[in-house]
């Protein structure tokens, strides 16, 4: 499989919404490689962290070592291997495909994907607010605006608020100073995981108070679900909404990983 078959199939970087659902069925439409090693394991070698099957570097799409700086993310890839049973089935192995793109893609376009993040942050969904029910009003003022306060504390910038869905434009300085916050991500694995996050989330300020330790995972995932939570809350929720939601979730997990372990 070459590498842009692999990425259209499996969510590229500069793809602004990942869909792991998709992901899911289309690679249950494709015959799945059957497994071929015993043991995956991460060995370290040469300053770098490899994924080793039986002993041999697995490699990307792109024929690339699939090792990284970090001893954590390669030991999760090595659990995502060594789960497989029977097929190899990248649907079941989130983190391998991200990191996949970010040393086959996100290594050679960090620019292009550093100026999505920023972009992101120009239309952020923290910055559009509810009008009414007074109950959703008051849940995003409680949760969201002590978030964006420490950001903004952070980088020196203020971020312009709005209410529906009329664009609000954010101001150059906001967007400059996210930008070097952006700049200061250091690796394609940990970009790559900053830009699954923020399409996951809809919120380039949730990827900044993650990556700059101003919030953890979990309250991250919450503030970005608070409109769907409250929704759920009234007319509760449909299996198949469950089902994506689970699917969305073990991809941000991933992503978060690289994000602060890349």
């Amino acid at each position: 499989m070459s590498t842009d078959d692999f990425l259209a199939r499996f969510g590229s970087p500069g793809q602004r919404q990942p869909d792991p659902v998709a992901a899911a069925q289309q690679a249950m439409r494709n015959p799945l490689p059957k497994r071929f090693y015993e043991k995956a394991e991460a060995l370290e070698h040469d300053g770098l962290f490899h994924v080793a099957l039986d002993g041999r570097t697995a490699r990307t799409p792109a024929r690339k070592p699939l090792a990284v700086a970090s001893r954590a993310v390669a030991q999760a890839l090595a659990a995502e291997w060594q789960a497989q049973e029977g097929e190899i089935d990248p649907a079941r192995m989130p983190m391998t495909r991200l990191v996949n793109s970010a040393l086959d893609g996100v290594a050679d376009q960090h620019e292009a994907v550093r100026a999505e993040i920023v972009r992101y942050a120009g239309s952020d969904a923290l910055c559009y607010r509810a009008g009414e029910p007074h109950e959703l009003v008051e849940r995003q003022d409680q949760i969201w605006n002590p978030l964006i306060a420490a950001l903004e504390e952070r980088i020196g910038g203020r971020f312009v608020m709005a209410q529906g869905v009329v664009f609000a434009e954010q101001p150059q300085t906001v967007l400059d100073a996210v930008g070097k916050r952006v700049a200061a991500i250091p690796s394609p694995v940990a970009l790559a995981g900053a830009h699954n996050v923020m399409t996951l989330t809809g919120s380039t300020i949730l990827t900044l108070a993650l990556a700059e330790g101003l919030i953890d995972a979990e309250a991250a995932w919450a503030a970005a679900h608070l409109d769907e939570d409250y929704q759920i809350g009234i007319w509760g929720q449909d299996e198949e909404a469950a089902e994506r939601r689970v699917l969305r979730r073990k991809e941000y997990d991933a992503a978060v990983l690289l994000l602060m372990q890349g």
